[in-house]
């Protein structure tokens, strides 16, 4: 079933339209007289990524982030900018324009500086910007990186992370000693525990520890460790940021998101939240009793009231986080969203902590809702799109939007009316000169009778008497959901621009249907989900008939590498290529390789060695004889969630059996593909993979 598809351009008739000219930054003014021309890769890499909107304390300012692209450089430069929301008309206004990188920034309590960090110092260090403008001026000059940081400034405090080795006494130590290895003769590490390496990086020992600095004049005095009592990365690795940790309104206190490292950190999803004085003393465990995740602590603004994430099963990262709320007076808690079906994500008090807004997954859209306090009632706020970020006011929220038709910018919501304000939007100017292509979701009967979703992509320059190749793009995580948002990795838009239709399948374990719907892919990886992605593309082909089915690709990434390995030997007729990205060839050795454990045994059902049946049930090695299609096989060698090894034994089993294959490997890239002109070769090759097969033109 079709079901009409509403661009984020016109989810309202104020967010999202068209701007004027003058909307767009100089830096992106092109000529007027440039035609329209398709999306490529290069069209991606150079957008303005915006991100961290912060609203200033009256609401009357937005502080952000902007990433512009430095191609000679091959990477990214991160700026602040400001937007003054109370003035009609008003433009963006650049804040830093130092060579380095300015990011996470923070209104002080009066309103009158932002705090943000920055490595213009040479390490990340915490520094203060005038509210207003003017000359930067740094904070914390310690001799180690600043990870994340948190502002208590009406109380004169700062709260930081910080990698230190745990036995050393103070950061001097921890200096040094990073100082004397880079002068050793040898290069041997030896490890006694996991995490010996974990995503892209090697164990060296240091933990994260959190730290309070109280602050005189604008600069930060010595810091005290209010983690070192616990074996415990805080934030967490790799991924965790400030969002782990928070003060109480007061300043006096901090709560923060642990896990235990003992020797069960590889297979424990067991965070807890731990409150601690912002001296260091009376830390206790606020969540004892719950064996799975806690995360995410937020105050109400009166401090009565702690809410944060939390997860019910020990051991699944995918679990529903549903919110829990305390009153921090009488210590009694209750679980407010635990009826509701859906995983909540980021999450805010509003100013009278009287509501919760929060975003979640929702049919393949990531919507803002507002969630009573009271009764746990959640109100949707916004329609398609994904709200990727969104800092509450007083009157108004602010937000960044993502669609499959637009990159992150800002929006605005008004509390009272809920009316969307037309905001500037930083890539307004480039993007007039792009061609897309039109999305469209549907729905079908997939795996067991159940409605799932999908979605189609149009080439640009479509024309409806023309049938066009078809990429099939499945997507990893394996519980993730390809919805109505933007990519800077596996963005439809580049495959619409190079002249493919596209078709790409929410199966059975993707988020945003229900936790039923998610937990169905545990031990069923090679079952439903390929039911699924079957029935899908047959509907998509039934329903649209520019879809050439005799040109087709699939392609896919993690999970996504693994189901393009498994549908090479059980469903290969459909496809003239498969696009393998750091996909699982062989799962017994995936789960003696990779670094979260918890991850592969969970999905497994056990650890392999309990459960060996379960691992070879769809194991890809097992099928290699089946094997026929041509194959291009990408890897990272510093991919430690899916060791290279697997892309390089697929490789082999395909060159073994004489089967047209191409190996793209990136000595410097992780699980992903992050540096922009490895992305522009990435996306290079695979269209080049696909023209070759498909028989189009590059």
């Amino acid at each position: 079933m079709r079901l009409p598809f509403v661009p984020l351009s016109l989810w309202s008739a104020c967010i999202l339209m068209p701007l004027a000219a003058s909307a767009a930054q100089p830096s992106q003014q092109q000529s007027p007289a440039a035609a329209p021309h398709p999306f490529t890769v290069e069209d991606l890499v150079r957008l303005q990524r915006v991100s961290e909107p912060v609203l200033s304390p009256d609401g009357r300012t937005v502080v952000y982030t902007v990433r512009e692209t430095d191609m000679a450089a091959n990477r990214g430069r991160t700026d602040l900018w400001s937007l003054d929301l109370a003035t009609k008309g008003a433009q963006p206004r650049r804040l830093t324009t130092h060579p380095d990188n300015d990011s996470s920034p923070a209104w002080s309590s009066d309103g009158r500086d932002i705090y943000f960090l920055s490595t213009r110092s040479g390490s990340s260090q915490v520094w203060r910007l005038p509210g207003n403008g003017g000359e930067a001026n740094q904070v914390t000059d310690l001799p180690v990186d600043v990870g994340s940081f948190q502002l208590a400034s009406h109380a004169g405090r700062i709260a930081v992370t910080l990698e230190v080795f745990p036995d050393c006494e103070d950061l001097a130590c921890t200096a040094e000693r990073l100082e004397q290895s880079k002068k050793r003769k040898d290069s041997g590490e030896v490890h006694d525990r996991l995490f010996a390496r974990h995503w892209d990086t090697w164990s060296d020992g240091r933990i994260s520890q959190l730290f309070v600095l109280n602050l005189s004049n604008g600069r930060a005095a010595e810091p005290i460790s209010v983690s070192k009592a616990l074996d415990a990365d805080v934030p967490s690795k790799p991924f965790g940021d400030a969002s782990e940790y928070t003060f109480s309104p007061e300043g006096s206190k901090l709560v923060f998101s642990a896990r235990i490292k003992g020797k069960s950190e590889p297979w424990s999803t067991n965070f807890d939240l731990y409150e601690v004085a912002a001296d260091g003393s009376g830390l206790r465990n606020l969540t004892e009793d719950n064996p799975a995740w806690d995360t995410q602590p937020v105050f109400s603004r009166d401090g009565s009231q702690l809410a944060w994430r939390s997860m019910e099963r020990a051991g699944f990262e995918a679990d529903r986080f549903h919110i829990v709320v305390m009153d921090m007076k009488s210590g009694q808690r209750h679980a407010l969203t635990k009826e509701w079906d859906r995983s909540v994500d980021n999450m805010q008090f509003s100013q009278d902590g009287r509501t919760i807004y929060a975003t979640t997954d929702q049919f393949g859209q990531h919507p803002l809702w507002a969630i009573d306090v009271k009764t746990g009632k959640p109100t949707m706020l916004t329609g398609p799109g994904r709200v990727e970020a969104f800092s509450v006011g007083e009157k108004e929220i602010v937000m960044t939007v993502s669609s499959l038709k637009s990159p992150a910018e800002l929006q605005a919501l008004t509390l009272k009316g809920g009316d969307f304000r037309i905001l500037p939007r930083m890539n307004e100017a480039a993007l007039a000169q792009i061609e897309f292509g039109e999305p469209e979701q549907f729905t079908f009967a997939g795996a067991e009778g159940a409605t799932v979703y999908g979605y189609v992509m149009k080439p640009a320059e479509f024309k409806p008497d023309t049938k066009y190749p078809v990429a099939f793009i499945i997507h990893g995580g394996p519980q993730g959901s390809f919805a109505n948002s933007w990519s800077y990795r596996w963005n439809p838009q580049t495959y619409a621009g190079a002249g493919y239709a596209s078709v790409f399948i929410d199966f059975h374990g993707s988020t945003g249907y229900g936790q039923a719907f998610t937990d169905a892919i545990s031990q069923d990886w090679g079952g439903k989900p390929l039911e699924d992605l079957q029935k899908g593309l047959a509907a998509a082909l039934e329903n649209y008939p520019w879809l050439d089915g005799s040109r087709m690709c699939a392609l896919g990434a993690s999970y996504g590498g693994f189901m393009i390995n498994w549908i090479a030997g059980n469903w290969a007729e459909p496809f003239k290529c498969l696009v393998n990205h750091a996909g699982i060839f062989d799962t017994r050795a995936m789960a003696y390789s990779t670094e979260e454990l918890w991850f592969t045994e969970w999905e497994q059902g056990g650890p392999a060695y309990e459960v060996p049946e379960n691992v070879e049930k769809f194991n890809p090695v097992n099928h290699v004889a089946q094997w026929s299609k041509p194959m291009l096989v990408i890897h990272g060698t510093r991919d430690y969630r899916v060791p290279y090894a697997q892309g390089l034994s697929t490789f082999t089993a395909l060159q073994r059996r004489g089967i047209p294959s191409r190996l793209l490997m990136f000595p410097d890239e992780n699980h992903w593909v992050l540096k922009p002109n490895n992305s522009i070769r990435w996306h290079n090759e695979v269209q080049k993979w696909l023209s070759e097969w498909t028989g189009t033109s590059e």
